[in-house]
């Protein structure tokens, strides 16, 4: 063995047999630089036997050997690259290694399979060879242990005390206080020195730092690492002493001036001195547009209080998290936390395809679509289907849930008082009229604009607020805190059963779940839906009951049972024996519910129902809201509606319900059911809460700390541009003092004076007068400000309607046209005060402009030369307004276009009769016509819950009813039976169907659908309606159908206008929608293209020319805006 006698030491030490172990290791030698041969150590292409010097070797980099205790050093650094690979955080590895980027999720399974159809039942499954099945657990099986080895490298050395420290330029701060040092020091530093050897000695830069009472550190920058740094570093650590208290604000102030670090390693023993609001608000302002690493380390505490202290911090930072103890095996990690979720999600993914496919004693494995759901998978991958072989797993709620609206009576911002006038009010002075005895005279002061801002309240008066920015900021971090604990509030309220069923909160419930044919396909998700709930949330109630309702009612229990285990596991039993069928008679189960269940109510108390349904009942929503708003008044006993909202199309075997509606009418009807019984509405699918009234309220509360914040931070930072807000940084100590009362203001007239005329009305002032410190001055703060005429009128917010309403496009314009929102260009753009003037000035002998006429560019309007007063970003704000407002009115028009409004307009009245000409003419077109009918049966006149009537005409009339008859599904089922036996012939005899038509009792409109001109005489018609209408003033809309007769369209029009009715004709529809789907995605820039075809139609037409008014105005507010930009470029070249 060679020996190290070159270095001249005489004895070795432990250190130094190590080091002479390591210069006899021929690979260490040669990874170095140093190769070996067969004759001994020789230089990289040098001949065996010349002398080696150190030189040789690789570049220094501050990495040079040149004591023994620094050789273990070089080797650490030689094996940066080695462990570089493996220093990732658990975050960063498994963007390589997690399911989802390994393709393990149950979606890839399915994609392996094969989708047929089983001839016996026409229901699709998915076929699976053996093979894949298994080859899909085996890589399971192989990623847990994967997941395994890298918890168990993760709980290795100095991992295992302080985690994985991420970043390259690492600061360190370690805790040195009495209590966290006193008696385990020495364990400390060996765990620190092995942190530097195993983890730190691979960084770039380093910075330590100790604190307690005091802070001490080794140098006083950040300093690149090499092997004098490290030994430094050691020899610090092994001179650590307890150091009273535990300052931790104090080592973060010194730290986080060190801009160089990317990284922060906090490492405390015992709670700071420090709160950890002050502690993270610190450092969000410190680190405020900077990119840094927390990562905060529990070491060896066995109090409570700082593990929530440190992971609240690294929460608001976005940092890791570690708490190590010796005593115990219960490691809280960020990473490792990470590692054992992935770990689950594969175990439970496992457990799902063993269930899935029970039995593998063929080559080929078929499943069904019902026990396989990649959709729901991709929401609970782990517990989507319902465990049929197992018994339930009974979860004991800790507490008792409630409504967020009660929730809210103790967390909201006005309990809290966090509401931004219960903070500003003691501050808030409401000003007076008053003036100064001791002046005689009304004082103006300056003192407002020094001292105070004027502030709108909550009830729109006007108030004087002073507040110190240091509360400001405190209140806003308030705000802040309370916004995260309601989003705590809203994700506990999105997972589990309470995603499909909100909180259950009363004691005594009955579970009303919808068992009709049409939920035969989402059979599987109800009983998975009532599994959760009976595991999670009904093992705390006194008693329970559950109700299928289809066409019949079938009940769990005749009565109600208490919520204990036994019942539990029974009655999942019983919803496991459940089949779908009938439709869905709501009203039957209600009553089952409450004349049994229920029937002692009113000595009860916190009693709920929950209904879990799929579409509308079969009753009239109006019949079961007043059922529901009759036993629910005057008991504790609310009506919960939750909304399973079911996609995909029916299974076309399947019995079409007797009611049907769309998603969002559907929602509305429960909305109204819910409200009539004083409850809540749920409303979900398998991705998600669509609607919920327990997160909406959280939500709007939410909106209001935001909007407060917002209020609170634009008035602060307007304070800095603005000096009447300079009062938030300088406050008199009088401020504090109560304003004295005011007196009014009173006229003083001075004596021997007559008014000889009537005196010009003087602008109102109010003060309110205090005295300040110095002297004896008088200040005064100005309530009311004389009124100055706007020269330029700024531009209204337009506020428009989100849901369609039922009228004429007149009525709708007269409320939301550009005239009523006051958007009209030159009503916003030229006033009086625009007008270009000249005037004459005799001694010159010529007109003259205004002294503005250089200061404004000028355009000429309609002959009249006027002022742009309007400022570029005021035009662009006009030009925005404008656009919304023009792409609602396209909206409308496509509403107007849609549906059975296209061929016979709106219908607005309740009590109506419709005259269907089937004259010979129509013929061709009257398979259509009666199509459009139907639609209109359902879609208008059904839902508007109207009176109708119908009547054909050709050259007899024949009605459906001798009355008008209420839209009931009966009603309208008969009438289109009636609709679809018409038959044309003959001609068109008008004059006889009005004139039975106004023999109908109660009608206020009719609507006449004709292709052609009547029999009789025009104006014989008019003048006979006109007889009729002195009796009975009802209104007629006429609808042309494919008639080009002009002559019969005139006819049609006078018809409508004499009787205050409208005219509609169905042409260029489809060009219409064509247009309108054009404008909505391209735009509004160009006026010419895309354009509406003409419509004659009133409704359309009225909307048609609003729509190319405000195209125009837009247009011309761009060019404006252009002229403006052009002339300010020309007006800053001229003064260069």
């Amino acid at each position: 063995m060679r020996k190290v006698k070159s270095l001249g030491l005489s004895t070795m030490d432990v250190q130094t047999r190590k080091m002479a172990q390591l210069l006899d290791n021929d690979m260490f030698l040669e990874k170095v630089g140093v190769s070996v041969g067969s004759d001994g150590l020789s230089e990289r292409g040098l001949p065996p036997g010349q002398n080696v010097t150190i030189t040789d070797l690789e570049l220094d980099n501050g990495l040079l050997v040149t004591h023994v205790n620094q050789t273990q050093d070089l080797l650490k650094v030689q094996k940066n690259k080695v462990h570089s690979s493996k220093m990732q955080t658990t975050e960063e590895w498994l963007r390589i290694h997690g399911l989802e980027s390994m393709q393990l999720t149950l979606e890839d399974l399915v994609k392996k399979g094969t989708f047929v159809l089983n001839a016996e039942n026409a229901t699709e499954q998915i076929e699976f060879t053996a093979e894949t099945v298994v080859n899909f657990e085996s890589k399971l099986s192989e990623v847990m242990q994967l997941y395994h080895q890298r918890i168990q490298w993760l709980l290795e050395d100095s991992r295992r005390v302080f985690g994985l420290i991420k970043g390259t330029r690492v600061g360190l701060l370690v805790d040195v206080s009495d209590i966290s040092c006193g008696p385990r020091l020495l364990d400390f530093q060996k765990n620190l020195l092995c942190l530097i050897d195993e983890q730190l000695c691979y960084k770039k830069q380093l910075y330590f730092l100790s604190f307690g009472t005091e802070i001490s550190f080794p140098w006083e920058n950040p300093t690149n690492v090499n092997v004098h740094v490290l030994h430094k570093a050691r020899q610090w650590v092994q001179e650590l002493k307890p150091s009273g208290g535990c300052n931790l604000l104090k080592g973060l102030k010194k730290v986080l001036t060190k801009t160089d670090l990317n990284s922060l390693v906090l490492v405390v023993g015992c709670c700071p001195d420090q709160s950890s609001e002050i502690l993270s608000d610190y450092i969000q302002q410190c680190t405020l547009g900077r990119k840094l690493l927390v990562h905060a380390v529990t070491y060896e505490c066995s109090n409570h209080v700082l593990p929530a202290v440190l992971k609240n911090l690294t929460e608001v930072m976005g940092g890791r998290y570690h708490c190590y103890s010796s005593n115990c095996e219960n490691y809280d990690s960020s990473d490792i936390r990470l590692l054992l979720l992935e770990s689950q999600k594969a175990k439970a993914l496992l457990s799902s395809i063993k269930q899935i496919f029970p039995g593998r004693t063929c080559d080929l494995l078929v499943t069904s679509m019902q026990n396989i759901s990649t959709d729901f998978a991709k929401v609970v991958p782990a517990s989507f289907l319902p465990k049929h072989e197992s018994p339930l797993v009974i979860q004991v709620p800790t507490f008792l849930a409630k409504t967020s609206a009660s929730w809210l009576k103790t967390n909201g911002l006005k309990a809290k008082k966090l509401s931004l006038y219960q903070v500003l009010a003691p501050n808030a002075f409401s000003p007076v009229e008053e003036f100064v005895p001791i002046l005689q005279k009304t004082v103006s002061s300056t003192l407002h604009e020094r001292a105070m801002m004027q502030f709108e309240w909550h009830d729109g008066t006007v108030k004087n607020v002073h507040v110190d920015p240091p509360i400001l900021y405190h209140y806003q971090k308030q705000l802040g805190r309370m916004v995260r604990i309601y989003e705590k509030r809203i994700d506990w309220l999105s997972v589990g059963s309470r995603r499909i069923w909100g909180a259950i909160c009363e004691r005594r419930v009955v579970i009303l779940v919808d068992m009709s044919v049409i939920n035969s396909l989402y059979i599987i998700y109800i009983q998975h839906s009532l599994r959760l709930l009976l595991e999670e949330q009904m093992s705390n109630k006194d008693c329970f009951n559950i109700i299928a309702f289809g066409s019949d009612i079938t009940a769990w229990k005749p009565e109600m049972v208490p919520s204990v285990p036994d019942n539990l596991q029974s009655a999942w039993r019983w919803i496991l024996s459940l089949q779908c069928k009938g439709s869905r008679n709501l009203m039957s189960a209600l009553r089952r519910a409450t004349e049994v269940d229920f029937k002692d109510k009113d000595e009860r108390g916190s009693q709920g129902i929950y209904v879990l349904t799929t579409g509308v009942p079969d009753q009239e929503m109006h019949a079961v809201s007043a059922y529901v708003a009759e036993i629910c008044g005057g008991c504790d006993l609310q009506l919960h509606v939750c909304l399973f909202n079911v996609t995909g199309d029916l299974d076309p075997c399947t019995i079409i319900p007797a009611r049907y509606a769309s998603p969002n009418e559907t929602a509305s009807i429960f909305k109204e059911i819910v409200r009539a019984a004083n409850g809540r509405f749920h409303w979900f699918g398998e991705t998600g809460i669509y609607e919920s009234d327990d997160i909406s309220i959280i939500v709007s509360e939410m909106e209001k700390a935001v909007n407060y914040s917002q209020k609170n931070t634009r008035d602060n930072c307007n304070g800095e541009k603005n000096a009447a807000i300079r009062a938030l940084t300088w406050r008199p100590t009088s401020a504090k003092a109560e304003i004295p009362p005011s007196q009014p203001l009173k006229e003083w007239s001075q004596a021997g004076q007559k008014k000889k005329h009537k005196p010009r009305k003087q602008p109102e002032i109010t003060i309110s007068t205090f005295y300040i410190d110095k002297g004896k001055n008088v200040g005064a703060v100005y309530r009311k400000y004389p009124k100055t005429k706007a020269v330029k009128r700024s531009v209204p917010f337009a506020a428009l309607p989100k849901e369609e309403e039922m009228c004429s496009s007149k009525e709708w314009l007269s409320k939301h046209g550009l005239k009523k929102l006051k958007l009209e260009l030159p009503r916003i753009m030229f006033g009086p005060e625009c007008l270009h003037q000249k005037k004459m000035v005799e001694s010159l002998h010529k007109k003259v402009s205004a002294k503005y006429c250089t200061t404004f560019p000028s355009v000429e309007i309609k002959g009249t030369v006027k002022h742009l007063h309007l400022q570029p970003k005021e035009l662009e704000e006009y030009v925005e307004q404008l656009e919304r407002v023009l792409r609602r009115y396209v909206q409308r028009i496509q509403w107007l276009l849609s549906g059975s409004r296209r061929l016979f307009g709106t219908i607005l009245e309740t009590k109506v009769c419709i005259l269907i000409d089937t004259s010979g003419s129509m013929d061709p077109y009257l398979q259509q016509v009666t199509k459009e009918l139907t639609t209109l049966i359902w879609e208008q006149l059904r839902k508007n819950d109207a009176r109708f009537n119908l009547l054909r005409f050709a050259e007899n009339t024949e009605a459906w009813q001798e009355c008008l008859v209420e839209a009931t599904d009966e009603t309208c089922h008969s009438a289109v039976q009636w609709v679809s036996k018409f038959q044309a012939h003959g001609n068109t005899c008008i004059l006889k169907a009005l004139q039975k038509a106004f023999s109908f009792q109660d009608v206020e409109a009719l609507y006449v659908l004709t292709d052609g001109k009547p029999d009789t005489s025009c104006s014989l018609i008019l003048k006979e309606i006109e007889k009729l209408r002195k009796k009975q003033a009802i209104k007629i809309h006429t609808i042309s159908f494919n008639c080009a007769d002009r002559g019969a369209n005139e006819f049609l029009k006078k018809l409508a206008s004499h009787t205050g009715g409208r005219y509609h004709r169905c042409i260029g529809d489809v060009d219409g929608q064509l247009a309108a789907h054009r404008m909505l995605t391209e735009g509004f820039d160009d006026e010419d293209d895309p354009v509406f075809p003409f419509f004659e139609g009133d409704d359309l037409k009225k909307l048609a020319q609003e729509v190319a008014k405000a195209r125009s105005f837009l247009i011309q507010a761009k060019s404006f805006r252009l002229l403006l930009e052009k002339w300010k470029l020309d007006q800053k070249d001229k003064s260069l």
